[in-house]
């Protein structure tokens, strides 16, 4: 039966891999993945010999015809990225989007992605929040910073290592240096660490301390008081 599969792989940890998302790989007729050199270690490690094609986000406009017509003929894929879920800050949505339009099933398996845990261990409110991926690079950064910056809901952000002085110094600008935040680094990985407080005080930690690895940054809202 045609389906497209979208399975989230481990953003670090292999052990976060489920016994449903192996599986599925296992039993598709194709594995669309973000990179398949990244892939093909996970699946090599997990004995998938399932055969792979790339899909990112430099050529999924000129893919999706081609994949739209393979699961019409009665194929089920997965999609995959490098890392968690699909269409979170990584391609998936036009390839979802094209398959509900031709009413081709899609199924997303749930696993494992970072934003969850960064928000749960920031300690910060989780009841209500607003996830905004990565901010854009120049065009259109300081309306979106205007706007967050009397968003009362807690915030998250990805943020790549180079960029997070220059983040965090905006911070100080648009949300003030005592806005609580908290900079969750390399989750799920033998060197993760969460580190919270003012704006101020982890501006100054990752000033004396280079950050390295995948960044999630969790920031507390505007207070009503």
């Amino acid at each position: 039966m045609s389906k497209l599969y979208i399975v989230p792989t481990p953003i670090g940890n292999l052990e976060d891999m489920t016994f449903r998302a192996i599986r599925v790989l296992k039993e598709v007729d194709l594995i669309l993945a973000e990179d398949t050199r990244t892939s093909g270690k996970l699946l090599k490690h997990f004995d998938i010999g399932t055969h792979m094609h790339s899909h990112h986000m430099h050529n999924e406009h000129k893919t999706i015809e081609n994949i739209i017509a393979r699961l019409k003929s009665g194929e089920s894929i997965a999609l995959i990225s490098d890392a968690g879920t699909p269409a979170i800050s990584d391609p998936g949505f036009l390839l979802t989007r094209a398959c509900i339009e031709h009413k081709i099933e899609v199924e997303c398996l749930p696993g494992a992605t970072a934003f969850v845990p960064a928000l749960v261990n920031s300690g910060l409110p989780n009841d209500k929040f607003v996830f905004e991926g990565f901010l854009p690079d120049k065009k259109g950064r300081q309306t979106r910073y205007l706007a967050l910056s009397e968003e009362t809901r807690t915030m998250i952000l990805y943020v790549s290592p180079h960029k997070l002085i220059k983040t965090l110094s905006e911070f100080s600008t648009y949300f003030g240096e005592d806005r609580l935040i908290c900079v969750s680094r390399e989750l799920s990985k033998m060197h993760e660490e969460n580190i919270r407080g003012s704006v101020k005080e982890v501006l100054n930690h990752f000033e004396n301390k280079p950050p390295k690895g995948e960044i999630v940054i969790t920031i507390a809202g505007k207070s009503n008081k």
